[in-house]
């Protein structure tokens, strides 16, 4: 990773890449503390000492900006959430399937135009449920219709702008731009981490030995888990591929051995990130039109901590348990869905037919597309429920005197996206062969 990095800095074009990621980097983390127009900032002070629930994983993935009710404050969970309803509309809708599978560069810009468009219809929605949710609380000078106006226009403008900078790091950057900006939100916590560490050691009677020995546990548990989450996202099954001999012109082209890379992990953190949105949506929409449903009861009181017991400690066990099986299986069913969308068993049989090659001992056509389509369910079956059990896990620590700032979900994204903006160096830098990094 380190000399990925070294040689990165030595090619001028990938240098000039990395800095103008890393600006727009600040220009993110200046957002999150510029509170919207309209904020009471002694109030919000007071209401905001205690972040949880829905309240607490938008906290998290927008770098505390929630908690500062900054122009950032609904991070880019808007955007996520876009994502995830259009994909879903595509395959029931024809048109956008075709747009999806044979529209091309034009059809994927219309698919992000469409996103981008539901992105700001979220925003609105949801920056006028969270001021219509925390208007009781004191935290706006007053709740007038021009106050409103403001936060709401504030709040979807700082969401159309974290839309902006992700494709600005995707386009000019070094790629990945919605996945940074959730990477670098959730990186923003780790002062709290080790202050959170600290105080195990160092508590109000002086050191703990207790302490001490809870805190090295905490970090080789945090050590081990990353370590699982690298080798499954690094991991790979290699399927062999033969080619046989064949004329191209005029000249013979001998047999070769190749292999297809089938990872285990093949649809990266995206199915994380999309589960924990889809699990934490309800609460959003039941916020808009019921401000006090925490403290009541009933069915959307029920729907409501059943959706924030992901980031929540104040739900009850049964709540925890019922959520973590429905998280689960949205992880795993997220992950049967990026694969498989990524990775068509039947077109790379076909590809590989096409060009005079066969896997050994299997026959070429439909055996080899059953064969990679059990080879990927396998896989994928092992890599969705690994990562579904790492984000799950920690859900129960919370009933123990824990307090963590960083969760499975919240190592899985970082370590995820770390990867893979690795990946991404490597690629650019192959790509304009750069001599000291392939030698």
């Amino acid at each position: 990773m380190f000399k990925t990095i070294k040689n990165a800095l030595k090619t001028p074009e990938v240098r000039k890449r990395l800095l103008y990621t890393l600006l727009l980097i600040v220009i993110f983390r200046l957002g999150c503390y510029i509170t919207v127009p309209g904020v009471d900032t002694i109030a919000l002070e007071e209401a905001m000492s205690s972040t949880d629930g829905i309240a607490g994983l938008i906290n998290i993935i927008s770098g505390g900006a929630f908690s500062r009710f900054s122009v950032f404050a609904m991070s880019i969970s808007p955007y996520i959430t876009a994502s995830i309803v259009i994909q879903l509309l595509s395959m029931i809708i024809p048109s956008l399937e075709r747009l999806t599978k044979e529209g091309g560069e034009q059809g994927r810009k219309k698919i992000n135009k469409y996103t981008k468009i539901l992105t700001i219809i979220l925003a609105l929605v949801e920056a006028i449920g969270l001021f219509l949710s925390y208007g009781s609380s004191g935290i706006f000078v007053d709740t007038s219709f021009l106050t409103g106006a403001v936060v709401v226009v504030g709040l979807v403008a700082g969401t159309a702008i974290l839309m902006w900078l992700g494709d600005q790091i995707t386009n000019k950057g070094i790629g990945n731009g919605i996945s940074i900006l959730i990477f670098v939100g959730i990186i923003s916590g780790l002062p709290g981490f080790v202050t959170t560490i600290w105080d195990l050691i160092m508590t109000d009677a002086g050191f703990s030995t207790t302490g001490l020995l809870l805190a090295i546990g905490i970090i080789i548990g945090a050590i081990i888990l990353i370590a699982g989450v690298v080798f499954v996202q690094q991991a790979e099954r290699r399927i062999p591929v033969q080619y046989s001999k064949k004329v191209v012109g005029r000249k013979m082209v001998g047999a070769q051995n190749t292999h297809i890379p089938l990872k285990l992990a093949m649809a990266g953190v995206m199915p994380i990130i999309f589960a924990s949105s889809f699990m934490t949506f309800p609460a959003m929409i039941i916020q808009i039109f019921v401000s006090d449903i925490a403290t009541q009861t009933g069915f959307l009181a029920g729907l409501y901590k059943f959706s924030i017991a992901t980031s929540s400690s104040s739900v009850g066990i049964g709540y925890t348990i019922a959520n973590a099986i429905v998280y689960l299986l949205l992880i795993v069913g997220f992950t049967f869905f990026y694969t498989y969308a990524t990775f068509n068993p039947a077109e790379v049989s076909n590809n590989i037919k096409k060009n005079g090659g066969f896997i050994p001992g299997i026959r070429a056509g439909k055996p080899t597309t059953e064969y990679l389509s059990s080879v990927i369910s396998k896989l994928t079956w092992f890599g969705g429920l690994f990562l579904a059990l790492i984000a799950i896990i920690p859900m129960f620590l919370r009933f123990t005197n824990l307090n963590i700032a960083f969760g499975g979900t919240s190592i899985l994204i970082v370590v995820g996206v770390a990867l893979e903006t690795i990946q991404q160096l490597e690629s650019q830098l192959v790509m304009r062969h750069y001599k000291g990094f392939l030698e």
